[in-house]
């Protein structure tokens, strides 16, 4: 079972995987090079926007890594990287309005956000037990546990998919207020997009590759049967 066909079911979400990365990445670095018309940096154009929503409560604290940003929605904190909290470019800018986008689905109640959040919990539970609860089943030809573990990982898919709507959501919040607020110029809007959308397709790819392996791991059980 460990090498068997099926795999092939993975090959088209890696490779879209592999691309999303390199996409991200590239558009990243390239949008970050291109410096900002009225030189904010990603720090103080999510302080005005944060302010803008009635969200001062919102503290924006610097965080280690590279592309780690996001916005804590149970202790309210949005979290930047140092290339994103420092940094002056279209990218920089366009990563920090994104979060903000978050915060604001968080004030709103944004359904699909809340939904996720709940879930959030079971998914991460489920991302690791059903694997392991998956194998033992069919190692030891439990077909209950196989079927519990293929249950679990369902949770990790409807996580996954839920992610697509409030990531997109956020985006469009971000680049709409960006625009409105003329923080930034519509070319550098362009850049923006270019950014987010490019970090979007890492969501799609997540999702691709989940509902590839559970399709994965309900041919084998059958099989095994």
């Amino acid at each position: 079972m460990f090498f068997d066909w099926t795999f092939v079911i993975l090959i088209p979400a890696l490779i879209i995987s592999f691309w999303a990365q390199m996409k991200i990445g590239s558009t990243f670095g390239k949008y970050s090079k291109v410096r900002s018309n009225k030189g904010y940096n990603g720090a103080q154009v999510a302080r005005i926007l944060l302010d803008s929503q009635g969200l001062q409560n919102v503290p924006v604290e610097l965080i280690p890594g590279k592309l780690t940003d996001h916005y804590d929605p149970i202790h309210r904190v949005m979290r930047l990287s140092s290339d994103v909290f420092y940094g002056d470019s279209v990218a920089s800018l366009g990563v920090a309005a994104h979060e903000t986008g978050h915060a604001i689905q968080h004030k709103k109640m944004y359904s699909p956000l809340i939904i996720r959040n709940k879930i959030a919990p079971i998914a991460s539970f489920s991302s690791n037990a059903s694997w392991l609860i998956f194998l033992i089943g069919m190692l030891f030809g439990i077909g209950f546990f196989a079927r519990i573990g293929v249950l679990l990982f369902g949770a990790v898919v409807v996580f996954q998919l839920i992610t697509l709507p409030v990531e997109f959501d956020a985006s469009r919040r971000a680049l709409r207020i960006l625009e409105d607020r003329s923080i930034l110029y519509a070319d550098e809007i362009a850049g923006a997009k270019a950014v987010l959308n490019a970090a979007a397709m890492t969501y799609v790819a997540a999702a691709l590759m989940a509902v590839s392996q559970l399709l994965r791991l309900l041919l084998i059980s059958r099989e095994e049967r």
